[in-house]
């Protein structure tokens, strides 16, 4: 790097590269391939290019960043007027002028593509229990509501929120909002028919929210949002690094994550046609680091061993205090935490899933930044985490990028000429089927995401381009055309443009993928060992992640350990789903409490079994596990043979990687 040149890393894509000193932030993002809108061509008219650039000490990207390193408002954005307001925190990307090392956030309102979230919930058979119900009352002046409640409804030891002033109107008819049997919270004269709860997963890539009648257990909207606190870490240890190295730091990601939420509450009121006062209730789950974070809890004894929880039970507190626009009686209740790396989310995905219930083993696995992972059997729950990083989401991949229109989702490879197809999220047809070039002309073939990540590095392993220990282009692999050198190593040419650019899969991209693959099925492997068992009898993926990878080829990768091909399945938004449960249920509420209370804690960073776990789960899929449920729908390359007197085969003489390595 010279002095006429600066680092410059854009988020939430994770994009960074070199710019000369003086360019415009807008035409580093071009540069780098940033996904900026910009309808007025760089004039500062429109104001659809916002962006919002970071100061401080950015470990992970090795940068420190302050005001100095972007110029200074110029005239054109003291003379903005268009019709999109530019706050103060925020600059014009096509005006500002990279001045120095930065890291600049791109909102989603100002993103071309912004990130298709799919979250959605399913309750199963659920018998409603809401803890907040609507009484209605005969009720005239002077009568004694307490009185009334306990004559009509027969409720007793009620008490009076402070200020409540019943107003009867002249059918002497009166609604009353009652929670936990006990606690009279609103009344409004005449009839009310309808109180709101609003369930949401905050998770550290975007929070998803879903809205209900309390009364009748139905939906009226599903919304999601980008979790804004990706401008200051992609990764949960990001984030508490961020905090330990900037003071100050957790109030600034407590501030953007209510922000969020509460903006995610007033979709959710739009798209169901509810007003924000009708919102009596809340429930919220969300990792440990995100759940402290929301909490304004100091997040930093989570970033290091023994990873303490300041708060594990649950907490209930006036949704006012977090900063919410809801009824002034609104009520949150967050889910109780399980470990200091196991959080209220997985608590939400055991009360969904409850595989406590089966009579067999059951894996559940929540797959994201830090994978979360329960297994049950013999009347035991078992929790862990699980480091896996960000390279499931399409960080640290060389074409990653996260789930948006254009990214490359599914992938075959023909194991006889190495020629691959693919499918574009937001377009239908394969390449090789006839209208592909038209569906996705509007946005083109922009990167790789998550469920595409894993499923061209397994496609590469069946169709031999890649051997067990993850080198593309080995000598033991099939020659293709489109294996190609790159320095000491080789890549694969996954898809070409018109214009002669291309899509590749480096060998660091498969580094990535096996680190962060091997984390995961380690800590499976670690409660498995301590549950006393070889093999499970189910697995289900939970998490909006999860709901799109294929199984077989996540199982092929080694992402999770062997099992008969239909009983591995994905559960969608599980966390979000165990929400609505606890939100729609006063038992289920209680129940998942109790059942925390009996899960056994394992720590994977201080298991010295995980090392030996990590280093096996390196190969693909594994270096010593059989697979026969996975045999029966595919087979898998033979390993090779050990050389005579070698003392193991090729992969055993392969550098082992530390426990340090695995992502974090």
């Amino acid at each position: 790097m010279t002095d006429d040149q600066h680092l410059v890393v854009f988020t939430p894509s994770g994009r960074r590269g070199l710019v000369a000193d003086g360019t415009s932030v807008l035409d580093a993002a071009r540069h780098l391939g940033v996904d900026i809108d910009s309808v007025c061509g760089g004039r500062g008219i429109c104001g659809r290019c916002q962006v919002e650039p970071m100061f401080g000490e950015f470990a992970k990207h090795g940068i420190t960043a302050d005001a100095t390193h972007l110029s200074a408002p110029g005239a054109v954005e003291s003379d903005y007027s268009g019709r999109r307001p530019l706050p103060e925190h925020r600059r014009l990307s096509c005006s500002a002028t990279v001045c120095g090392d930065l890291v600049v956030d791109v909102p989603a309102e100002s993103q071309v593509h912004q990130q298709v979230v799919r979250k959605d919930v399913d309750l199963g058979d659920l018998e409603l229990d809401p803890v907040l119900v609507l009484r209605l009352l005969e009720f005239g002046d002077g009568d004694d509501l307490a009185a009334a409640l306990h004559g009509q409804w027969g409720l007793t030891g009620l008490d009076l929120a402070d200020g409540l002033e019943p107003i009867s109107d002249d059918a002497g008819l009166l609604t009353v909002a009652v929670r936990d049997d006990r606690h009279v919270v609103a009344a409004w004269p005449g009839l009310r028919d309808r109180a709101l709860g609003v369930a949401v997963d905050v998770g550290s890539t975007t929070l998803a929210g879903h809205l209900f009648d309390l009364a009748t257990g139905r939906a009226l909207s599903t919304a999601g949002t980008m979790n804004p606190q990706i401008r200051f870490g992609e990764d949960l240890m990001s984030r508490v690094s961020y905090v330990m190295m900037n003071p100050g730091g957790e109030v600034e990601l407590t501030a953007a994550v209510r922000e969020a939420l509460d903006g995610l509450l007033g979709r959710l009121c739009e798209e169901g046609e509810a007003d924000r006062d009708e919102i009596l209730e809340l429930v919220l789950v969300g990792n440990p680091v995100m759940h402290h974070l929301l909490l304004g809890l100091d997040p930093t004894p989570l970033g290091q061993a023994p990873f303490t929880l300041d708060v594990a039970d649950a907490v209930d507190l006036a949704a006012a205090d977090l900063g919410l626009d809801a009824h002034p009686s609104a009520r949150a209740h967050v889910l109780p935490c399980i470990a200091g790396h196991v959080g209220a989310d997985t608590a939400g995905v055991v009360l969904a899933t409850r595989p406590d219930l089966a009579d067999d083993v059951r894996l559940v696995v929540d797959v994201g930044t830090n994978a979360e992972i329960v297994l049950a059997g013999g009347g035991r729950i078992l929790a862990a985490s699980s480091p896996t990083g960000p390279a499931f989401e399409g960080a640290q991949i060389t074409a990653g990028q996260r789930a948006t229109p254009g990214a490359i989702e599914r992938v075959r490879i023909d194991p006889d000429n190495g020629e691959p197809r693919i499918r574009v999220l937001g377009a239908e047809p394969w390449s090789d089927e006839p209208g592909f070039a038209e569906a996705v002309a509007a946005t083109g073939v922009t990167g790789i995401c998550g469920s595409g990540i894993i499923e061209v590095v397994a496609e590469l392993f069946l169709a031999g381009l890649m051997d067990a220990d993850g080198v593309i282009g080995g000598p033991d692999t099939s020659p293709s055309d489109r294996i190609q050198p790159d320095g000491r190593t080789f890549s694969y040419l996954l898809h070409e443009g018109a214009d002669g650019t291309g899509i590749l899969v480096t060998q660091n991209d498969i580094r990535a993928i096996q680190l962060a693959k091997a984390a995961l099925y380690a800590g499976v492997r670690l409660l498995m060992d301590h549950l006393g068992v070889d093999r499970v009898d189910g697995i289900a993926l939970a998490g909006a992640f999860g709901s799109h990878i294929d199984t077989v080829r996540a199982t092929v990768l080694g992402l999770i350990p062997d099992c008969a091909p239909d009983e591995v399945a994905a559960v969608g938004n599980a966390a979000g789903a165990g929400a609505a449960i606890a939100l729609l249920s006063g038992t289920e509420r209680w129940r998942i409490q109790q059942l925390v209370d009996g899960i056994e804690k394992v720590e994977t960073a201080t298991e010295p079994a995980f090392q030996a776990h990590f280093v096996d789960a390196m190969a693909v899929p594994h270096r010593t596990a059989d697979y026969p449920g996975l045999s029966t729908v595919l087979t898998l390359p033979a390993r090779p043979e050990a050389a005579p007197g070698s003392g193991g085969d090729r992969r055993r003489r392969r550098r082992r990687p530390t426990r340090e390595e695995a992502p974090q």
